[in-house]
């Protein structure tokens, strides 16, 4: 029998599998939506036995039946983050899971923390500045609103870890998602702060921190009888989405960057070194000896789903990408700016509100669907601006994700930002880097190896140039001179229970 690696990733509305060979040739793939629970405005979690480990005992039994005959011999597995689950010293979970930075019930908690320790002192050893990304503001949550449950709280887990230690029964973290853990995290010493954990988060016992693709344990007896899989077999670490698809592509060298067009846009840059960053997160690479900066949108796909559920009467996307694509660049002179969910970075503002300027009698869906994929590459313009002031080049620029399909989405971004984009050839997602990191924990892939194959690429339309470089200065100017309106907006919205994430 062949030898295969399977990889599962977990993400925010769906979980997907894959088996591949040791090459990056795909066997088999799986995909399974899911539930995302908002029990109050500012609040999103994840149901974990059900969302976390359904998704991965269901996608794991199809894929093997799918890839019958085949031999899996490593399993690594990536999710959203960060997340905060509170578990109990044998890994079970006393509550539901909390999502990353879409989740902004800590705003309490981060001024209390920044009051503590000071901004300063905080970006100094953690390399980022508290936001709602973070996850120490989310435990000290736990800790003021549900004492009951902290009381018993001893584990702290994310998507990845949950299911290794389901598998192997060790409790580990990787030290992507650590880096996260702000203000918990030394970003030089690769460590905890101690003192610091010992403050905020007392009784929680901090796991070991190790590198995605390391292995945390072998697939123990029970692990075997609960999934199917072969006991003894090496399970990684592994740790946040964007990341493990960020190594599947090869984006390894400094000056790499990866560009994700999915639900939200994230865009991960390369560095020989952990540099702080007020705008963006500084986390350890995903090869070794290198690390990352990491900037996210809140949406970005999210507003074309928003466009066609709303107000397309029925249109698919394909109608409404042809209609787009019909439409000038610039769309007539409509501006949107793209904060339907607050923003993340560089704003870091959960009041945030979308806004959508210029409009006319003469405006059309096409004009508006433009319009929104123009916000997100504006707002990727702003993002790679942060990363050259961090010290990222863009040298290499590989885009990947669901919205890389049709070619318009991909294209208005090299147009605004100037960038030349390539198309891998695998569009599979994340779960297609665990794979990658199963190989390397199971010996057959080497540490520096990545699958990428360049299908395309997408040049800058010269042409085009002049029109976005004169909406994008109305773009950045937009939000400051809205911020007061938007902001009394979301606080009304916030007193009638109006959630910004739908």
């Amino acid at each position: 029998m062949a030898d295969v690696l399977l990889g599962v990733d977990v993400g925010t509305s769906s979980s997907k599998g894959v088996v591949a060979y040791p090459d990056g040739s795909v066997v088999a793939t799986v995909e399974r939506p899911h539930d995302t629970d908002f029990p109050q405005p500012g609040f999103v979690e994840h149901d974990p036995e059900d969302v976390w480990w359904g998704d991965f005992t269901a996608i794991v039994a199809e894929l093997l039946e799918r890839s019958e005959g085949h031999k899996v011999v490593g399993v690594s597995v990536s999710g959203i983050g960060a997340c905060t689950l509170p578990a109990d010293a044998d890994g079970n979970p006393l509550r539901s899971s909390i999502l990353y930075g879409i989740d902004t019930r800590a705003g309490r908690e981060i001024d209390e923390l920044n009051e503590r320790f000071s901004e300063e002192a905080i970006l100094e050893r953690g390399h980022a500045i508290l936001s709602h990304q973070s996850v120490g503001p989310k435990l000290a949550w736990i800790r003021r609103n549900q004492p009951e449950i902290w009381a018993q709280t001893k584990q702290l887990l994310m998507p990845n870890s949950f299911i290794v230690q389901r598998l192997t029964g060790e409790y580990t973290l990787d030290s992507i998602s650590a880096a996260f853990c702000t203000p918990l995290y030394d970003a030089k010493a690769g460590t905890w702060i101690q003192e610091w954990a010992d403050e905020v988060v007392p009784g929680l016992t901090l796991p070991p921190i190790l590198d995605p693709w390391a292995t945390a344990g072998t697939v123990t007896a029970k692990g075997a009888e609960l999934t199917g899989l072969p006991e003894g077999i090496p399970v990684c670490a592994g740790t946040i989405d964007a990341y493990a698809e960020s190594a599947s592509v090869g984006v390894k060298e400094p000056g790499d960057i990866m560009l994700m067009y999915g639900t939200t846009l994230a865009i991960i840059g390369v560095l020989t070194e952990s540099v702080p960053s007020a705008d963006l997160w500084s986390t350890p690479g995903v090869f070794p000896g290198t690390h990352a900066m990491l900037g996210a949108a809140a949406t970005s796909g999210a507003l074309t789903k928003w466009v066609r559920g709303h107000l397309s009467d029925g249109w698919s996307f394909e109608q409404l990408i042809e209609q787009a694509t019909e439409t000038p660049p610039g769309a007539s002179g409509l501006v949107v700016l793209p904060y339907f969910a607050g923003e993340r970075t560089p704003l870091y503002d959960a009041n945030a509100r979308g806004v959508i300027a210029g409009l006319t009698l003469s405006h059309t869906r096409g004009h508006l669907y433009r319009a929104m994929l123009e916000a997100t590459a504006y707002s990727a313009c702003s993002m790679l601006a942060a990363f050259h002031d961090a010290g990222v080049e863009s040298n290499r620029v590989v885009a990947i994700g669901g919205g890389t399909k049709g070619g318009l989405w991909t294209q208005i971004v090299s147009d605004v930002t100037g960038i030349t984009q390539e198309l891998s050839n695998e569009r599979i997602g994340a779960s297609y880097g665990d794979a990658l990191f199963a190989g390397r924990a199971a010996g057959l892939v080497g540490d520096y190896d990545d699958w990428e194959v360049v299908a395309d690429t997408v040049e800058p339309n010269p042409a085009n140039r002049e029109v976005y470089d004169r909406l994008y200065e109305v773009y950045q100017q937009l939000y400051p001179a809205t911020k007061e309106q938007i902001h009394a907006l979301a606080a009304l919205q916030l007193e009638e229970g109006v959630t910004p994430e739908g």
